[in-house]
């Protein structure tokens, strides 16, 4: 099995016998919501469609898999997602095999998958790699694999040697407590989790919050003093621990 970064996306291509194009939390509609609360911005829905079209074109997948989040608005869905969410899976049909595990904002998702399109929330495996969203604890059937995982929008400071500061969306790759999880014990091989960025670009959390204060299953099941960061082209920016030092008092 091997992973491919597509730092367009961001996407992650994870090959086996099969090609899996993954993305997560994109989060279409949020706009709507955003202007419910004063800031105003235009749909930028197009532009997310032409950047994951971009990424199918390169990488060739023969399945796409959205790790949940792919709607904003809970638990209602807005006149934006009714207005956009259509056209947008349909495109991504036309192009290749689309399934979604649903997350904590995908209520009402069914209107706009087919029941075949649509993985158990609580993940599942497909070409021996676990897929999850990550709001909720894991199938046990996940144990000892490598999970992909959505729904934390990691995001990280990162300074050099002169003090230049940028923020960029980034993976997160920790070995994970299964016991912790509720996996069964004594499994030979490690569970391992990757979190992904989130596909949309107003979307993002500091991964040194998640560490202080983790905020879901996994998250507080991670190791996370084994933890490595990557930036969306997958080059290696160091241990976890590296950044502790900076970025968690700062607003995502």
């Amino acid at each position: 099995m091997s992973l491919g970064f597509f730092s367009g996306g961001p996407a992650l291509l994870v090959s086996n016998t099969r090609r899996v194009l993954v993305v997560a939390d994109l989060h279409l509609g949020i706009e709507s919501d955003m202007a419910r609360h004063g800031l105003h911005f235009r749909s930028r829905c197009r532009e997310r469609l032409e950047r994951l079209e971009s990424c199918i074109r390169d990488a060739s997948p023969d399945l796409l898999i959205i790790l949940g989040d792919l709607k904003h608005g809970v638990p209602l869905t807005s006149r934006q997602e009714f207005r956009e969410i259509p056209e947008f899976i349909e495109r991504l049909r036309s192009l290749v095999a689309v399934q979604i595990v649903p997350g904590n904002h995908d209520t009402g998702i069914e209107m706009f998958f087919e029941p075949a399109e649509i993985l158990p929330k609580e993940g599942a495996v497909v070409d021996g790699t676990g897929y999850v969203h990550g709001h909720m604890y894991p199938d046990p059937s996940l144990a000892g694999l490598l999970i992909i995982a959505g729904h934390h929008h990691p995001l990280a400071s990162l300074k050099d040697e002169v003090g230049c500061a940028m923020r960029s969306p980034v993976y997160l790759f920790s070995p994970v407590d299964g016991e912790c999880l509720g996996f069964p014990p004594g499994n030979r091989s490690p569970t391992r989790i990757m979190f992904m960025p989130a596909f949309n670009e107003l979307s993002g959390y500091d991964l040194v919050r998640t560490v202080r204060e983790p905020f879901s299953p996994i998250s507080r099941c991670a190791r996370w003093e084994a933890a490595e960061v990557f930036l969306p082209d997958g080059t290696f920016i160091g241990p976890v621990s590296s950044l502790e030092d900076y970025g968690a008092d700062q607003e995502p």
